[in-house]
C-alpha cells in the first residue's frame, strides 16, 4: 500500500510516498522510507509522530494513504510569537 512520511525544518519540507507491506507500523514505514538517513538528527525516542495531525505510536498500524509526520520540538510558544512580533515592529 502507498503511505507518505513527512518531516519539516525551517529551511524547507521533505515529502516521501511510498509503498509498504499492508502489515506495516508507522515506524517500519518511517525506516523504510530512508527519511532517517536523511535527517540523521531525527531521534524516534524522544520526537513524536503523528498520522494526519493527530498523534500516533510507533507501533501504531497504518492504511493505505496515511500520512505520517514527524513532528520537531516546539521552541517559542505559537501563542506569543505573533505579540512578540508586534513589539518588535513598534519599537522600529
Amino acid at each position: 500500500m502507498q503511505i507518505s512520511v513527512a518531516y519539516a525544518e525551517p529551511a524547507g519540507q521533505t515529502w516521501l510516498r511510498i509503498e509498504v507491506p499492508e502489515d506495516s507500523t508507522v515506524e517500519e514505514a518511517i525506516i523504510r522510507s530512508g527519511i532517517l538517513r536523511q535527517f540523521p538528527h531525527i531521534d524516534l525516542t524522544t520526537q513524536t509522530v503523528g498520522i494526519f495531525g493527530k498523534l500516533a505510536r510507533l507501533d501504531a498500524g497504518l492504511r493505505a494513504g496515511d500520512r505520517i509526520e514527524i513532528y520537531r520540538a516546539i521552541i517559542a510558544d505559537p501563542r506569543t510569537t505573533p505579540r512578540r512580533r508586534l513589539a518588535d515592529d513598534d519599537e522600529d
